[in-house]
């Protein structure tokens, strides 16, 4: 043999072994709901919309590979059905069903022979890795006291919450507000002492609040807000333009508030909004203009800010509740004023996946027009609020939902103010 062999692996005269080139994952992203898969690829399966049905190659070599791989992490929901064109499976032939159903897994199989045909060498499930990120820190902003105010005060990592900070930009009651960016913080619409408002205030990741940029959206206040898909929000629900509206307003990451999507759900105004499941959002509870107008229906938001349908409530029927998440992405609803105007300090956990719980009976002071903010990351905060005096008593949430007693407040005391969560760093 002569020339220069540069494949020769053996390194042994008339030897040559093949070069060893990899699988081919050139093909985009895989959406139908059918696919005919070559021998040497690997494909990306995005089954968002969809079940895919994948048949195999007709006549297949010994040695043969295909990879597939859950792009979306979706095949829990439409799964991946495989068609092995006239072989064997397993040692299965073709008239038995094969599919993967499993989010995040990925297939590797390998062709045999005729006997056992194609077998995977891999079928595992991918871990989730990357982690949504979770706010160290709180703000609290403006609300009632006796007249409009727009101080703020931040709560630490700690728990402790700071003296108030001078007002920046027009004090008002009921804004909505929730984070974006992963970081920072938004404050939009509410009361002012000229009336509904759409204006905005973005509030940096180390908690300053910025003055006033003219605002998107009808006008309106005793919205509810709650963050989704890891670093965006939505504002939605309240009295918008004169009336109670179910209007809702996304928030980009970067802190830009949309014009108004066409609503969904019943029409009200004073309910609770909060992030659970790391990326999606919930919004329950409220008054509507029906008699009697106080609810406990609930409307979940998808990570991509979709706004779901009434699904029945659970818990006390109430209005003027608030919302924290704890555990990383789980929440709790508590404390409020019910139909007959009595107030409250039951709370109602939220699972990760959106369900309600039952009353678990209260801790500390019943109040209406409380905030609620996390803090830690994976704890959460009531604050202020009125029982007909004004409150700045807070109560601590813990990691695992827990509601504390009462401690004593810090700050000026109010009520319908909001709070969002704000920095990566405690």
């Amino acid at each position: 043999m002569s020339g220069t062999v540069t494949s020769n692996v053996f390194k042994a005269s008339g030897v040559i072994a093949a070069t060893p080139g990899g699988l081919d994952w050139s093909s985009a992203v895989i959406t139908g709901s059918t696919l005919s898969a070559e021998t040497g690829r690997g494909y990306f399966i995005n089954t968002t919309s969809n079940i895919c049905t994948v048949t195999l190659p007709a006549s297949p070599e010994i040695g043969d590979q295909i990879v597939f791989a859950d792009y979306a992490r979706t095949w829990a929901t439409n799964n991946v059905i495989i068609d092995s064109n006239g072989n064997n499976f397993q040692g299965s032939p073709d008239t038995y069903t094969v599919d993967y159903s499993t989010a995040g897994q990925s297939l590797n199989i390998v062709y045999s022979d005729a006997t056992k045909g194609w077998i995977p060498v891999s079928d595992d499930a991918v871990a989730d890795a990357p982690a949504v990120p979770t706010t160290f820190k709180g703000l609290f902003f403006g609300g009632v006291a006796g007249s409009r105010v727009g101080m703020t005060n931040i709560i630490g990592s700690n728990g402790v919450i700071a003296a108030d900070v001078s007002a920046v930009g027009t004090a008002r009651q009921t804004p909505g507000m929730c984070s974006y960016g992963g970081d920072k913080a938004v404050i939009a619409f509410g009361h002012t002492n000229s009336g509904q408002s759409n204006i905005k205030n973005l509030v940096s990741n180390s908690g300053v609040v910025a003055s006033d940029a003219t605002g998107v959206g009808t006008a309106g206040y005793n919205v509810m807000a709650a963050g989704y898909g890891a670093d965006k929000g939505i504002i939605a629900y309240g009295e918008r333009g004169g009336s109670y509206g179910n209007i809702s307003n996304l928030i980009s990451n970067s802190g830009v508030v949309s014009s108004d999507v066409t609503g969904v759900g019943t029409a009200r105004g004073n309910g609770g909004g909060v992030t659970y499941g790391g990326d999606k959002g919930i919004m329950a509870y409220g008054n509507s203009a029906a008699t009697p107008g106080e609810q406990n229906i609930k409307n979940l938001i998808s990570n991509q800010g979709v706004v779901a349908a009434d699904a029945t409530g659970v818990g006390t029927v109430r209005y003027d509740t608030a919302a924290v998440s704890y555990g990383i992405d789980k929440a709790v609803f508590a404390y409020g004023k019910t139909s007959g105007g009595s107030l409250i300090s039951v709370s109602n956990l939220v699972s990760n996946t959106g369900v309600v719980a039952t009353d678990v009976s209260g801790v500390g002071t019943a109040r209406w027009g409380l905030m609620g903010v996390g803090y830690d990351q994976d704890k959460g905060a009531f604050a202020y609020g009125s029982t007909g005096s004004l409150q700045n008593v807070k109560n601590l949430v813990s990691n695992i939902g827990v509601v504390a007693a009462d401690v004593s407040g810090v700050g000026t005391a109010r009520n319908s103010g909001a709070a969002a969560g704000f920095s990566l760093s405690a």
